[in-house]
This record gives C-alpha cells, structure tokens and sequence, in this order.
C-alpha cells in the first residue's frame, strides 16, 4: 500500500459543483466516479485512505457566476480535518483587486497555500492583464499559483491551456513565481516539459491522468531529467486517487524517484513542511 502521497489537485464536491453542466463530458469519461449529490467530506477521505493518500491539497472553485466551491467551505474542512487537508484559494478573476485582498484573507485565516485559476473556465489565458496583480500577492506571500494545461475535458475552449506563449510569458515574468501546471498538458505535453525544464519554479502534475494513459514523453520525462518536476495529482472525484495510482509499478520508476513523485517535489513547488 502507498503511504505518505501528496494529492497535488483535488476537491470536495458541493451539490452547486455537482449540478454544473460541465461536468456531463467528464461524467461520460469519468464512468460514475462523480457523485449526483454532495457526499460527506469522509467519503473523500476514505477515497484517500483507499489510495495511502496522507495530504491532499483541497480546492474551491470561483466561477464567472460565482462561488461553486467557496473558500470558507474549503477552510472550514481543512479546519476540521488539519492533518488531511491544506488550503487552495480560488478568487474571482474579474475583479483583480478584490481577488487579491480574498487570496490575502484565506492564506491569513485558513493557510491556503496556494491559488488555483483554471483559464478555460474564465476563457482567459494566464498571461491576461487580470491575474498579474494575482501573480504579484502570490510572491509576496510566498504561496504557489495552480493553473491547468492542455485541452479541456468540459466542453469549453482548450486554447487558453497551452502553456507556449500564455505560461511562458508569466514564467518569463514573474521568475519567483512557483507554477504547478496540471493535466500534463496533453496535447501540448512537449511544450510543458520544455517549460518546466527552461525554469525552475516551473512543475507539472499529472492530474485526470490515471498511470495507463501518462503519454511515453511525460513518462520518459519522469524518469530522467525531469524526477524533480513532475508531482502527482489525481482530480478526485472525477477520477479518484486509487484510480489514477493503479498500475504505478508498471512506470518501473526506481525508489528515489518514485518517492519525489509522489511526494518530496510536492513539498518542494508547494514550500511544505517536510
């Protein structure tokens, strides 16, 4: 069984989560791993458990219509639950100023470690104008800024995940920065790897990618020069923990690898304790 594994992507449905549209495609993919009603948080745990899941870092969700997953929601579990879960904000990317004094409140009254954009959900790539003031509390708090990669599973545009020139630009820009990019970036997956290899505060997981599907180049990555930038995220619950760890003995990664993929390059891009 696997222990002490940092999920890097994952949350905690709400029923307004759950009745999004969006979901329809990843429920067609997923094959009934998303539930139709909000569960209990300990059936996430219990999913973590099933998998030697110790952390997981435990999303919100801002949309342009509102909160899906707010931040209190998020805080009041990781509230409750401190030695299974830590904190990724979510804010509202239209307006700049107020995101910012939002991300300020949840690092101060919840340790959130991190911010999470998804560009395709604001269709806005993440070298737009609205998330450098975003950029900049990021540093200054010295928390890492989550973005997806590559094409969408919800039926929304895929353009703004390509991580040459939108990521490029930021990493190019705001050098302190720490970027954990998610979803490999399939199909794109060369120019993650070039990033992430050109900078070092630059990472990818490999989040809604169970180990059967990880492309040959992410794979081949993993095991050589890029063992201390890939991280392992599952997208729980679209696709649970135990799923996407399935068959991880077939990657054949050697031990001081293995344990930097599932959980020291985690500590690193996110400055967690050890």
């Amino acid at each position: 069984m696997l222990t002490n594994t940092i999920d890097t992507w994952m949350q905690h449905p709400t029923q307004r989560w759950l009745d999004m549209p969006f979901l329809d495609s990843l429920r067609h993919w997923s094959k009934g791993t998303i539930p139709e009603t909000e569960p209990p948080v300990s059936w996430t745990i219990d999913r973590m458990d099933e998998a030697g899941v110790e952390l997981g870092l435990l999303s919100a969700w801002h949309a342009p219509a509102g909160p899906l997953i707010s931040n209190d929601e998020v805080g009041d579990i990781v509230k409750r639950h401190p030695d299974r879960f830590l904190m990724v904000a979510s804010v509202n990317l239209h307006q700049p100023m107020e995101a910012v004094r939002e991300l300020r409140r949840c690092v101060e009254g919840y340790g959130a470690c991190a911010l999470r954009v998804l560009p395709w959900l604001w269709d806005l790539p993440p070298d737009d104008r609205r998330y450098y003031p975003l950029y900049a509390a990021c540093c200054d708090l010295d928390i890492a800024f989550c973005t997806q990669i590559g094409h969408t599973g919800p039926l929304c545009p895929s353009e703004p995940g390509r991580p040459i020139p939108y990521l490029d630009h930021v990493a190019l820009e705001f050098p302190e920065l720490r970027i954990i990019a998610g979803h490999i970036g399939v199909p794109w997956t060369g120019e993650a790897i070039s990033l992430a290899t050109k900078y070092p505060n630059v990472y990818i997981d490999t989040s809604a990618y169970k180990t059967s599907r990880y492309p040959a180049e992410i794979v081949d990555y993993l095991r050589g020069h890029g063992r201390n930038k890939v991280l392992f995220g599952s997208n729980h619950p679209a696709w649970p923990a135990p799923d996407c760890l399935s068959g991880l003995d077939k990657l054949e990664l050697d031990e001081k690898t293995r344990a930097a993929f599932l959980r020291e390059n985690a500590i690193r891009a996110f400055d967690l304790p050890s």
